[in-house]
């Protein structure tokens, strides 16, 4: 068979690509080894993790609506019917990419997927098969899996990683999670709100590397105040699981500074981050250089150093974002359809599902001052907001970051409740290089949450109104 497209993989990226593709008027086939679509996000990632994500702040936000006047008995938990929920989302989710290979007229190739050649694709079936498909041009789509913990055997039952926290049968007494990155504090979180106690162990001296370091220490704080325990600076060096409960040998990142500790724990939770789906997919018998990441080289068309075969998403060098490989699936899929496709890397915002929310876009403060960029900062705290005092939802901040000679907003961090929603409103100015006064002069509804992203606006710009 003969396509114009073929793309390996059908997560965020792959079956965006693919429908986008197939708009556009190409023929389009998707090769996946899973049985449904959707990839890691669908199944066993975004879409499930924010399911339990809210089931488990609706379950501990019902413990505190007396402070409402509201007088209920106290809730409890059936965490099987929560499991349930989560795993009726995830069917919705993936029936729905299926439903849109039907509608764009997608084929769809059960197997995994290997490049033999430019213009070739060799699908393996589970029945050990082999069907050749040609094509004229190859999209890599097959994204990242969990990066594993050194000497520290994942069974996905006591040892779990993202996977397995998404399914335990059962609330642990004692959870330990192994890195304080987004992943780590999201789940973490749910199994917190759910009655486990929780401890990250996290190898730098911050939570949440990368992000802006005044909204990592203030998030870090909240954390806390919810019955997290951090340990920074640390190393988990071993997970003894011989007895039934497990024995975690945790030391200090630099050798010599304290003695090593052991924690008790029901379950661990290894989330180191994730590595680039990259094995067995023949890219070195096809010529396909990789970096030292293992991550696919690509040009700025996303196209590989084998004219014909391309790669986006978390195979490739950026954020491990869904919506980042959202987006470069678009380009990708406008570029071999003769269009201009692009991708603006400052403006792909991230966001932590905890609760409270943290979400950012563009530049953080120690990014600026690497560069040398003279910059201001404007900041609103949702304490000084009314519809924040009126929800109880008063943690948190908006920080607005914007260059000090043309007012442009080059970075943007929300702290607070509905955060991930609350900071488009900045991605899209960003998009058309607004500045802090465009921001904080535009009409906010009143009263809502994002006047504090308005006055901290007005903050970089001039004087916020409310503080």
């Amino acid at each position: 068979m003969s396509y114009d497209l073929i793309v390996i993989g059908s997560g965020p990226g792959g079956y965006v690509c693919a429908v986008k593709a197939a708009q556009l008027g190409l023929k389009v086939a998707v090769v996946e080894k899973a049985p449904t679509y959707g990839g890691t996000c669908l199944n066993i990632g975004c879409i499930p993790s924010k399911a339990l994500l809210h089931a488990s702040e609706m379950f501990e936000e019902a413990h505190h609506l007396g402070r409402l006047g509201i007088k209920l008995p106290l809730p409890a938990l059936d965490l099987p019917a929560m499991l349930a929920h989560k795993d009726a989302t995830v069917k919705s989710n993936v029936d729905g990419v299926a439903f849109l290979f039907r509608k764009n007229k997608i084929d769809g190739h059960r197997g995994t997927g290997s490049i033999e050649a430019p213009g070739k694709v060799v699908v393996t079936k589970e029945d050990g098969s082999r069907e050749t498909l040609e094509t004229k041009a190859i999209v890599i789509a097959t994204g990242s899996d969990s990066t594993p913990l050194p000497g520290v055997a994942i069974d996905e039952k006591r040892i779990v990683t993202s996977t397995g926290a998404l399914a335990l049968p059962r609330v642990p007494k004692k959870l330990v999670v192994v890195g304080a990155g987004v992943i780590g504090l999201e789940l973490g979180s749910v199994w917190r709100r759910l009655g486990a106690e929780v401890t990250v162990v996290e190898f730098l001296d911050r939570i949440l590397p990368g992000m802006d370091g005044e909204v990592a220490k203030q998030f870090q704080r909240l954390l806390e105040k919810q019955g997290f325990v951090f340990r920074l600076g640390a190393k988990v060096a071993a997970v003894d699981s011989s007895e039934p409960t497990l024995k975690v040998t945790v030391e200090p990142a630099k050798a010599g500074e304290a003695e090593a500790e052991t924690l008790e724990a029901d379950v661990v939770l290894v989330a180191i981050g994730r590595r680039p789906y990259t094995e067995g997919l023949g890219l070195e018998a096809a010529g396909v250089a990789l970096d030292e990441r293992r991550r696919v080289k690509v040009d700025a068309h996303y196209q590989t150093n084998v004219p014909g075969i391309y790669a986006i998403g978390d195979v490739i060098a950026g954020p491990m974002l869904a919506h980042k490989a959202e987006d470069e699936g678009v380009a990708v899929a406008e570029i071999l359809a003769g269009k201009a496709g692009h991708v603006n890397y400052g403006a792909i915002p991230g966001v932590v599902y905890t609760s409270p929310e943290v979400a950012s876009v563009g530049r953080t403060e120690e990014e600026l001052k690497a560069a040398g960029i003279d910059y201001k900062v404007g900041k609103f705290p949702f304490s000084a907001n009314g519809r924040a005092r009126a929800m109880l939802a008063t943690d948190g901040f908006v920080k607005i970051l914007s260059d000090a000679q043309t007012d442009r907003i080059l970075g943007g961090h929300i702290v607070g409740k509905g955060a991930g929603e609350m900071i488009h409103e900045i991605v899209v100015l960003m998009e058309f290089m607004g500045s802090a006064e465009d921001l904080g002069r535009s009409t906010h509804a009143h009263p809502t949450m994002s006047e504090s992203v308005k006055e901290a606006a007005l903050a970089a710009y001039q004087k916020p109104i409310h503080l």
